[in-house]
């Protein structure tokens, strides 16, 4: 019989509070009228506040629990921490959202703690077994809060895509898993390395294939071109508080399990960089070029997601202690401007009543100054415009590229940005020079007191974060200074002297102790 100890308890216990939250709530939302649903929303809070305060308490530990299959190192209590900042402001964007919008039912706020707590898994995983686990909870709960807004046929369209869209890429996913086992025999993350090497033989045709067909699935889920047709039709489709949460949410969780994946499969990496610098040329090149094009909103933004998983490619391209950290630093920070960006929105909502188009936020500046203000801000963060929070994660993401050599990549990076520029300062423009073409609502403030705190935070962190930066960036090099040097350094120690592969960049980092951050 197997028996839980503490230390399993321990590592687990951020996921293991998030998920009891979602019962609990589900329990009571079967005693609760439609109408008085918001004590819902207090209790989802109060665990996320639980969840945080266990994440501290686990800092600094490196717990590991079920066999190792999971972990509480720095790099995944990080991590959480984000996903738990995302799933916090969401739940607060979407209480009056809901009602609004008719659709104020309580397994709303289950599903989405739920979605969280798969996406915490999927950061915390050491084996991909466990972290398609985390995968497949993260994906079921969006699919439904995708279609939640069921009288309106765009939302049932767009769950329906991403069902049927986010099915195959699981199953690509599953089958890189099979492959990888059948040339590794393992699915754990931190001994694929070993039994790859082990004997001097290296299975490289099993693993290139199955870490290929774990990039499409990771990256479907993360919007990577070309994984990301789903994205523009989902996010236009989606009630616009799924969106936010989708936006972030999603993005955090895909990214930790690639970067774990892909440095567990550091001696094959040589073979998968030019297809990541292809990816993150395609993706940031693309989701600019067509976010210009854009008049819907929603849209321009679901593009600009797009874009901006480029630039995380950037850092993963770096494969450096700089991009890992970079890329932690950058997910942070777009957390917070892409959900203030949501959340402005909703702010401006009415029942029957939301800014679809571009061209419906002019004159904003003039009717409500304060909400364009926020507005700017977040737009200005992710064109990347300083002092703002998005400008020094572009700079730390093409700086690791820098230092790793890939002047190019950094170029293609810094050029695309400009086209970037272009469609935020658009939305910018037409609040503030261009006259109104449609009714804003007479009140904005004192709607919902919870979003509007929410968006406020926002605005405060993507300054902060700017302003403040590099003491952001430090935390992120905590977390990796144990993903990167405590669990690969023994595995390097055991490769062949005369293998290529320790030449290899993420190599040289792990064994250059200048290259590692401290």
């Amino acid at each position: 019989m197997t028996q839980f100890t503490n230390f399993d308890i321990l590592t687990i216990s951020p996921m293991l509070v998030v998920i009891l939250t979602a019962m609990i709530v589900l329990l009571i939302d079967l005693f609760l009228p439609r109408d008085r649903k918001s004590i819902l929303v207090v209790l989802s809070l109060f665990g996320l506040v639980g969840a945080g305060i266990s994440i501290v308490t686990a800092w600094d530990s490196a717990y590991s629990a079920f066999g190792g299959s999971v972990s509480a190192d720095n790099f995944s209590l990080i991590f959480q921490g984000i996903l738990i900042i995302v799933t916090a402001i969401s739940i607060a964007l979407s209480e009056k959202y809901i009602q609004t919008k008719g659709i104020n039912y309580g397994e709303y706020y289950a599903l989405m703690l739920f979605s969280a707590s798969g996406a915490m898994l999927m950061a915390a995983s050491k084996e991909l077994i466990t972290t398609f686990v985390g995968l497949e909870v993260l994906s079921i709960a969006l699919y439904i809060l995708s279609g939640f807004a069921r009288t309106e046929p765009r939302s049932e369209e767009s769950a329906m895509k991403y069902f049927l869209l986010g099915a195959f890429s699981s199953a690509f996913f599953l089958y890189g898993i099979a492959l990888i086992y059948g040339g590794a025999h393992t699915t754990r993350l931190d001994a694929t390395l070993i039994n790859q090497f082990k004997s001097g033989n290296v299975v490289m045709p099993y693993a290139v294939a199955g870490a290929a067909l774990l990039l499409v699935g990771l990256g479907f889920k993360a919007a990577i071109v070309p994984f990301h047709s789903w994205t523009p039709d989902v996010y236009e489709g989606a009630p616009t508080s799924v969106t936010a949460f989708m936006s972030a949410g999603a993005k955090a969780g895909a990214f930790a399990a690639l970067i774990r994946v892909m440095l567990a499969l550091l001696p094959i990496f040589h073979f998968l960089t030019p297809v990541i610098w292809v990816l993150a040329v395609l993706t940031m090149a693309l989701g600019n070029a067509v976010a210009l094009l854009q008049t819907n909103l929603k849209r321009m933004l679901a593009y600009s997601s797009i874009a901006h998983a480029g630039y995380i490619l950037v850092g993963l391209v770096a494969n450096n202690g700089q991009g890992v950290s970079g890329i932690i630093f950058y997910v942070l920070v777009y957390a917070f401007m892409n959900l203030g960006a949501f959340g402005a929105l909703i702010m401006l909502a009415r029942r029957g009543q939301e800014l679809v188009k571009v061209s419906d936020l002019r004159g904003l500046g003039r009717a409500h100054p304060a909400v364009a203000a926020l507005m700017t801000i977040f737009m200005l963060s992710l064109a990347g415009i300083p002092p703002t929070a998005g400008f020094f994660g572009k700079l730390f993401l093409f700086a690791a590229a820098v230092d790793a050599h890939q002047y190019a990549l950094a170029v293609i990076g810094l050029v695309v940005s400009v086209i970037g520029v272009v469609y935020y300062l658009n939305v910018i423009a037409n609040m503030w020079i261009r006259d109104a073409e449609v009714e804003f609502p007479a009140k904005v403030w004192g709607h919902s007191v919870l979003a509007e705190v929410a968006v406020v935070i926002c605005a405060l962190f993507t300054l902060g974060l700017g302003v403040f930066s590099s003491g952001s960036r430090q935390i992120a090099q905590m977390g990796i200074h144990n993903l990167i040097e405590d669990r690969y350094s023994p595995v390097v120690a055991q490769l062949p002297v005369s293998s290529t592969v320790v030449s290899h960049p993420v190599v040289a980092v792990v064994s250059k102790e200048a290259s590692l951050p401290h």
